[in-house]
């Protein structure tokens, strides 16, 4: 259920800040958002991605909570996207990459080709949330905050969106020409 919640709050974040900042304190944000990654590491299983994107955002919310700084907000998704980066490139170094565990979640048995292919699905990955953590960073710092709601709250979900379908049509022309 928290999963859920931290879901639901990561996609409505960026709209929150807009509309809350002038009736908000930063502070606030920072218990809130502290509060739902805490239940998240109290309920059910952990895996490395919940440890590494609790303790991301846990350092974040104690740093926004102690400076107060309203700016500060607006780095929130750069820091989610930094996160997964790391993540994901720590896959690659040690172990199974994460495309593969999540490729091998439906098809246990996944052939060489596959396997070649979920790494190289691995680092598309990477690049985009390199320049996605770029992206956000510069509307952070130099953009209006409708600009930086716009790209982070609906523009880099769809390009996400892109991702996925554009990986999902290439797989099935991989699969249907082998």
């Amino acid at each position: 259920m928290t999963g859920l919640g931290l879901l639901l709050v990561g996609l409505a974040y960026p709209f929150a800040v807009y509309l809350g900042l002038e009736h908000l304190s930063p502070r606030l944000f920072a218990v809130l958002l502290g509060a739902l990654w805490v239940a998240k590491l109290l309920s059910g299983k952990q895996t490395p991605l919940n440890y590494t994107m609790a303790a991301s955002a846990l350092l974040f919310c104690l740093l926004l909570g102690l400076a107060g700084e309203p700016a500060l907000l607006r780095w929130y998704p750069v820091l989610i996207s930094l996160a997964l980066f790391g993540l994901f490139a720590g896959s690659l170094c040690t172990g199974m990459p994460i495309i593969e565990r999540l490729a091998r979640l439906s098809e246990p048995d996944l052939p060489p080709a596959a396997i070649r292919y979920t790494r190289q699905v691995t680092w598309v990955w990477l690049g985009y949330f390199i320049i996605n953590a770029g992206i956000a960073s510069g509307l952070a710092l130099w953009a209006p905050l409708s600009w930086w709601t716009l790209y982070t709250g609906l523009i880099a979900y769809l390009l996400m969106g892109l991702l996925f379908a554009g990986e999902w049509c290439v797989r099935q022309r991989i699969r249907n020409a082998t």
